[in-house]
């Protein structure tokens, strides 16, 4: 006779946390781009005309995208404009993912060598009433999950 199993939730997607080299930046409101491809090499063999091989090629790395309040921290704006100014500074981190209670880590996602690419300064509306949201896109060289 089967066993009734236990029910398992998934993780919710707010309660997580960046961790960068160095930096110490205040909570970010999205994290996204947590992804890798790797390319097909189709090879036709000799002797077989109907079926193509497919073979795993180099594999590359989504870009992480960082959202986040603004506040008189600079430490995001002057590591981009590093690499603006010609000064390439590479930083390892982390997105790690806690559980609802926000007490135990579930989940972690290490990248390697990340510089930023892009920055984007917040939309400004005097008729509005948003939050001013930064944005940081970071390129890397790696992704693990630990």
């Amino acid at each position: 006779m089967a066993q009734t199993g236990q029910r398992v939730d998934p993780f919710r997607g707010f309660n997580f946390l960046i961790e960068l080299d160095g930096i110490a930046q205040a909570s970010f409101t999205e994290c996204t781009g947590l992804g890798s491809t790797t390319e097909v090499i189709e090879n036709r063999e000799g002797g077989d005309n109907v079926t193509v091989r497919k073979l795993p090629g180099k594999t590359s790395y989504s870009d992480i995208s960082l959202k986040w309040g603004m506040t008189t921290s600079t430490e995001l704006w002057e590591w981009r404009q590093q690499i603006t100014d010609g000064v390439v500074l590479r930083k390892n981190g982390s997105i790690v993912l806690f559980d609802l209670a926000n007490t135990t880590e579930v989940a972690r996602w290490n990248f390697l060598r990340a510089w930023p690419t892009r920055f984007e300064g917040p939309a400004l509306n005097a008729r509005g009433n948003d939050i001013a949201i930064n944005t940081l896109v970071l390129v890397h060289e790696g992704l693990t999950r630990a």
